[in-house]
């Protein structure tokens, strides 16, 4: 898909975020709309996969788990666009007995969901996991996995970090949400990260940097990284975003990690989204 189409479709997706979390005035908007051009690229032009047959093994499937799970909304918008279910169902975002719970879930059988997520640090775990399954299957796709840079302060990150290296799991591409913000403010005031490269770097992973909201630069950037699978490190892509991305009052702050935008502030952020494939 040409960079103009993904712009499109990421500009529906942003849309899909603010009014789903606006109408039910619960909901995480700020990561969701930062990581709206990654999933897009994800799921509109990079992985493969079969939307249509989904089943929970992903046999020779590229797999893709939500360690953050917080940021649902942009992910089910992804997931519906992409056809693995209705995009009305959308309107039943975190309402009772949705399958779009606040947090994904598998008790539901939402399809494209293989993990539940929400308690932070638990998906570079399920992804190595995973990917080390594929290897024992002779499966050539690839997993992978989305952080937030707040949850590197989960120490459960830095045990699969080190089990993935020791063991050669070369096959797992793990992205770092880099937006610099978290729930109580900036990560480096809430607990600083240090250099994040040399860190990966010395846990026995090969580290590449990206820029989220620039397709063509995603684009090289996958590819590259894709080119260092299986020669016996795991990869992990430090991904440069800004929360919010897309609604100019949402951006340059943490206060919109897990606020919904009233009614008022919801006409603002569509003015300045397009409506490319049709609102829910």
């Amino acid at each position: 898909m040409n960079n103009l189409k993904l712009q499109k479709v990421a500009s529906q997706v942003r849309r899909d975020i603010v009014r789903m979390v606006a109408a039910v005035n619960s909901g995480h908007p700020g990561g969701s709309l930062g990581c709206a051009d990654f999933l897009t690229f994800l799921y509109f032009e990079w992985m493969k996969f079969n939307a249509q047959e989904f089943n929970m093994d992903g046999k020779n499937e590229d797999l893709f788990f939500l360690s953050n799970g917080h940021i649902s909304p942009v992910w089910y918008s992804v997931l519906s666009r992409a056809g693995f279910f209705p995009v009305n169902e959308l309107a039943t975002f975190r309402k009772l007995s949705s399958r779009l719970q606040g947090h994904p879930s598998t008790d539901k059988k939402l399809p494209g969901v293989r993990m539940a997520s929400g308690s932070l640090g638990q998906g570079l775990s399920v992804g190595v996991g995973a990917a080390q399954v594929k290897k024992l299957n002779n499966d050539k796709s690839i997993v992978y996995t989305l952080h937030g840079d707040g949850e590197l302060q989960e120490g459960q990150i830095w045990e699969a970090a080190m089990y993935a290296a020791a063991n050669k799991v070369d096959n797992i591409i793990a992205t770092i949400d880099y937006n610099g913000r978290q729930i109580d403010g900036d990560v480096e005031d809430v607990l600083s990260l240090g250099n994040l490269e040399l860190k990966w770097q010395a846990f026995g992973w090969e580290v590449f940097h990206m820029d989220g909201h620039d397709f063509e630069n995603m684009r090289s950037t996958m590819m590259n990284a894709k080119n260092e699978t299986g020669n016996g490190k795991p990869i992990v892509i430090i991904m440069k975003t800004e929360m919010g991305q897309g609604v100019d009052y949402m951006m340059g702050t943490h206060k919109w990690h897990g606020s919904a935008p009233n009614a008022e502030q919801l006409q603002s952020a569509l003015n300045q989204l397009e409506e490319t494939l049709g609102d829910y």
